[in-house]
């Protein structure tokens, strides 16, 4: 079909298809960006994604009654303590519906160590991609780009080899 056509023809056609390959190239790589948020802790504390650049960054997006979440907290503690000293943060994001009394809560009994953020709105959700699925856990590079996206129970051998890589450049 190609041979059929002007030169003319063939020029354009080559000109449409790089322009289509550099668009898929560039969406490619601004879907794999983690988006730019700032998140503000029970604490009061803070974050913006773009602080944390030159850092692995692990954001969970959990509840206080999905028993899978609860189940993820020591791994997540544990990752946290073996990993943050060498530049791990980890972020746990509450979904919307979640009571914030039960959050603080369930912060405090547990003891968490690690960031934990109230999503009131929803905006971090929508943010991340319409999370309505926990846990959803997201692991972002030192650059800023997703290095891990997992819906459900993550593995922690799996999550430890890619903190590791990210850890070693």
């Amino acid at each position: 079909m190609i041979e059929q056509l002007s030169a003319t023809a063939k020029k354009s056609f080559i000109v449409m298809l790089s322009v289509a390959a550099v668009f898929l190239l560039l969406s490619a790589i601004i879907i794999n960006k983690a988006p730019d948020a700032t998140f503000m802790t029970i604490t009061g504390k803070k974050i913006a994604l773009h602080d944390l650049r030159g850092k692995p960054v692990l954001i969970t997006f959990w509840a206080t009654d999905c028993p899978t979440c609860i189940e993820e907290i020591p791994d997540l503690i544990a990752l946290y303590e073996h990993y943050h000293k060498v530049g791990l943060e980890i972020i746990a994001v509450a979904m919307y519906y979640d009571i914030p009394s039960h959050v603080v809560a369930l912060t405090e009994a547990k003891k968490i160590p690690y960031n934990v953020v109230l999503d009131l709105k929803s905006e971090h959700a929508r943010a991340f991609g319409q999370v309505h699925l926990i846990p959803s856990t997201f692991l972002i590079s030192p650059e800023g780009g997703f290095a891990m996206k997992k819906t459900g129970v993550f593995n922690s051998l799996d999550i430890k080899t890619r903190i590791d890589k990210l850890l070693k450049g």
